[in-house]
């Protein structure tokens, strides 16, 4: 999850050439790791998305216990989440572009692991009450609105140019990859140490990250040299630039429609395992498996592309893919259906999500990426929450298929919409 590049500049070079790779880094579609920081951070990220997604399904589950399996109340943590990334992912980015961003995450991890433990010691304890999710949520994503903005323009500092679209894929590749791992292992452990040892061991799993980050030494040119203005303006900034892209206002708006008319996983999986095919935590963690295996797929796929030229075309074709497999999975009722419905959406959406960033690293100037990266936390941490709520609204008046098929129809129609207007996109 943590992934950038620079102008391909000696700095750079020299930090990849510090490290000796072996092994599957040596493979092209694995090339980036090629950069011992970037490993090091790679493999603890990857530990700590393990923890994270034990702590989702865990959450989801205790949400849907505690309201009697309500899915206005997933919806309002998710509309927990989407308020605060709005307040606070513009400031995200503006600090990412001026201070130290190796300690800015070694704050944020660190705040995030004490949440984790607070929803841990809550729950066990037997205080646990639904109001307080949204709240915790709320700080979470707070906390994370500087974090992802962060930890995506450090990695300019850690990868050459050539290799950020690899960096890109292998970064969404970890997130979810652990979704493969995180919510199987979730459901074998639920019985066993319940959901306050799940919250545990996710704040366990920051340890990883905090330890590299401690032991990093990054390049000068990391510390956000240039000084940035109050942040609204600061970010503004950065929106002024991208509005004047031939290709990114489209392809933004384009990712923007798939995330916040298609319901997200954390939200959608524990209603539909509980309501509509009434399975328990083992089955919920294979059907969030089914996405993590399909998103990888999707990002090693984008991974081994390279710095290829069509990059919006794939934007476009991924998110058309999604609306397909989104109106599969709403008609399904079993796992043989649903699962490889969800394997193809996890792919497609990872694909689009991957380049996406890629396309707003590389044609945004270096000074801005931070800013640029906040745009891509409101996207996914925001726009996607946001949508949640009004989707599970749907799903409590009209059903759950019916709230998906429509979900899917409109994902469907606004790229096809936006390619036909756009000429620019076809040949780039």
């Amino acid at each position: 999850m943590l992934a950038s590049g620079t102008q391909g500049g000696p700095a750079a070079a020299g930090i990849a050439a510090s490290s000796s790779p072996g092994g599957f880094a040596r493979i092209p579609t694995f090339r980036a790791l090629q950069d011992r920081n970037f490993r090091r951070l790679w493999i603890a990220l990857t530990v700590s998305a393990v923890g994270t997604w034990m702590q989702i399904v865990a959450l989801g589950l205790l949400v849907l216990q505690l309201t009697h399996g309500s899915a206005l109340a997933l919806g309002t943590v998710s509309l927990a989440q989407a308020l605060s990334f709005l307040a606070f992912a513009p400031a995200g980015g503006a600090f990412a572009d001026r201070w130290d961003r190796r300690r800015l995450l070694l704050l944020t991890q660190s705040i995030m692991m004490v949440l984790a433990i607070l929803l841990g010691i809550l729950t066990a304890t037997g205080a646990i009450r639904f109001w307080m999710i949204p709240l915790v949520a709320f700080a979470s994503s707070a906390t994370l609105s500087f974090d992802q903005p962060t930890r995506n323009a450090l990695i300019a500092s850690l990868v050459s140019k050539e290799n950020l679209m690899n960096a890109m894929a292998l970064q969404s590749a970890v997130f979810n990859g652990a979704s493969i791992v995180g919510p199987a292992l979730a459901g074998l452990v639920l019985g066993k140490i319940g959901y306050a040892g799940n919250f545990f061991l996710n704040a366990a799993s920051y340890l990883a990250v905090l330890v590299v980050l401690a032991i990093m030494r990054t390049p000068a040119t990391d510390h956000g040299s240039r000084p940035v203005a109050r942040w609204l303006e600061a970010f503004g900034e950065a929106i002024h630039h991208i509005r004047r892209d031939t290709i990114l206002p489209p392809m933004v708006l384009a990712y923007a429609a798939l995330l916040f008319f298609g319901p997200s996983a954390a939200m959608m999986l524990p209603f539909f395992a509980r309501q509509v095919i009434h399975t328990g935590p083992s089955e919920l963690g294979v059907l969030f498996s089914a996405v993590g295996i399909g998103a990888v797929c999707g990002a090693l796929l984008v991974a081994s592309l390279g710095d290829f030229r069509r990059k919006a075309l794939l934007v476009f074709g991924s998110t058309l893919l999604c609306a397909s497999a989104l109106a599969v999975f709403g008609l399904s009722v079993s796992l043989s259906i649903s699962l490889p419905a969800l394997f193809v959406l996890g792919g497609a959406q990872n694909a689009a999500g991957a380049t996406t960033i890629t396309l707003l690293q590389t044609r945004v100037p270096p000074h801005m990426r931070g800013r640029a990266m906040s745009l891509n936390t409101l996207l996914v941490m925001s726009i996607r929450p946001l949508g949640d709520f009004p989707v599970a609204a749907l799903m409590a008046g009209l059903g759950f298929r019916h709230a998906v098929l429509l979900s899917a129809a409109v994902v469907a129609i606004a790229p096809l919409a936006l390619l036909f207007t756009n000429p620019a996109i076809r040949s780039s």
